[in-house]
């Protein structure tokens, strides 16, 4: 019946727009993402109540737990007697934190995190030096990273500075069960969560910021070996314009499964590649990224004989790693007036194949917080194995070696330095 009505109804004329002139398409491999500025609910509006340390509550634990063997640590698998606590509200901003006993959280079935993955977290790490001092590294990166984190997502920044004085009086709390052996030390895990009771999608009006601690050895079992990758083209972690650059639970997730696909084949960890136009050749090319948990070093010699520590840039595909910027600074520090030139820059999965094949690849390692450096003994790519440069009887090559001692000796007190903070 209605279309019967409606073919007697005169007929409209036709819509005539202005010709406009267009500018012409940019080719995929000259086109750039810009990343607007972010802003979630701050801290610092005065409106809203800033993290005040002086008003920090502390409850002790009756019930102490006892201490394992430091060469028993399963890594992230036990944790100290107490966790620092800080609730937000959109109304008030920052409470009064709390130190508590180690304890299950309360969370309605509707708290946001639990459907909307409003979830960002940080990996740091206090160390005991030889004098017994406690020690954090580099921590004003990590609540930089973690501001960043969090903004990216509708939950609420916090005065850095603050929140490392509250993770300085945790550790002085928790400062037992800090190993004081070489290699070991306590991982501290800041995670912010949503947790307003609702089923709307919209920034959350409340919000949760915790602090626990988990004393640790080594990140891998088989402690400081090489690792063997599987570069993985079939899944993509992160994408331009994406999250790939903020630590968010959500990124984790979905790779799980490769991982486990990799280790089915012998493989440690994925080494995420993308595929894009290669802005030289015009040619689609596998880019490498990052590591599953880590960013991803190498060492090649150039056709022209130099020397180079490449990595990829911060485009927003990769996470800004605290140690990754920690090795590219002491890099141009200490390697570059050996030689070296270090860079980052975009670099494809094929280039390192070819400079496997010519001799010129030297080295490969990751980094992270977790593992600080780790070694990388060949790479699957395309059904073919690429070696990194290891000789069958060693486990690290010599530049990832140093950074290792470097990075630890800053860490753990043996070298002064800016970044080791005194606890």
């Amino acid at each position: 019946m209605a279309s019967s009505l409606r073919s007697l109804l005169p007929k409209a004329p036709p819509r005539t727009l202005p010709r406009q002139r267009l500018p012409p398409r940019c080719p995929p491999h000259r086109r750039t993402y810009a990343t607007p500025t972010l802003r979630a609910p701050d801290a610092a509006d005065p409106k809203l109540a800033p993290i005040d340390p002086s008003l920090l509550q502390t409850t002790k634990t009756t019930t102490p737990k006892a201490l394992i063997p430091h060469d028993q640590l399963i890594f992230g698998r036990t944790f100290t007697d107490h966790m620092l606590t800080l609730e937000w509200t959109a109304r008030q901003g920052w409470l009064a934190p709390h130190i508590t006993p180690y304890q299950n959280l309360s969370l309605d079935p509707a708290t946001c995190v639990l459907h909307y993955a409003f979830e960002a977290f940080e990996g740091m790490k206090a160390y005991k030096d030889t004098r017994g001092r406690v020690r954090l590294f580099r921590p004003d990166k990590n609540m930089a990273r973690l501001n960043k984190s969090v903004a990216r997502i509708a939950l609420p920044t916090f005065d850095g500075a603050s929140f490392i004085e509250l993770i300085k009086r945790f550790c002085r709390l928790e400062e037992r069960f800090i190993p004081d052996a070489r290699g070991y030390s306590l991982y501290l895990r800041p995670n912010m969560i949503g947790t307003q009771r609702t089923l709307g999608v919209g920034p959350p009006g409340s919000a949760l910021l915790y602090l626990i601690a988990s004393p640790v050895g080594p990140y891998y079992p088989t402690g400081f070996k090489a690792i063997s990758l599987e570069a993985t083209t079939y899944a993509v972690r992160a994408w331009p314009g994406g999250v790939g650059n903020s630590k968010l639970g959500a990124n984790y997730a979905p790779c799980i499964v490769p991982q486990m696909q990799a280790a089915q084949r012998g493989f440690h960890q994925n080494l995420w590649l993308f595929e894009d136009v290669d802005a030289e050749t015009g040619v689609k090319e596998d880019f490498v990224t990052e590591v599953g948990t880590m960013n991803l070093f190498a060492c090649v010699r150039g056709k022209d004989g130099v020397k180079e520590l490449v990595t990829a840039p911060l485009d927003g595909t990769i996470l800004d790693g605290v140690v990754r910027d920690s090795i590219l600074a002491l890099a141009r520090e200490r390697l570059v007036p050996e030689g070296w030139k270090v860079s980052e820059r975009r670099f494809t999965m094929r280039s390192l194949a070819e400079a496997a094949a010519e001799g010129r690849l030297l080295e490969v390692f990751g980094s992270g917080t977790a593992a600080v450096v780790a070694p990388v003994r060949s790479i699957g790519w395309k059904g073919q194995m690429i070696g990194c440069g290891l000789p069958e009887d060693r486990e690290v090559g010599e530049v990832t070696k140093r950074m290792k001692d470097w990075i630890e000796g800053i860490q753990y007190g043996e070298e002064e330095h800016e970044w080791s903070v005194e606890v």
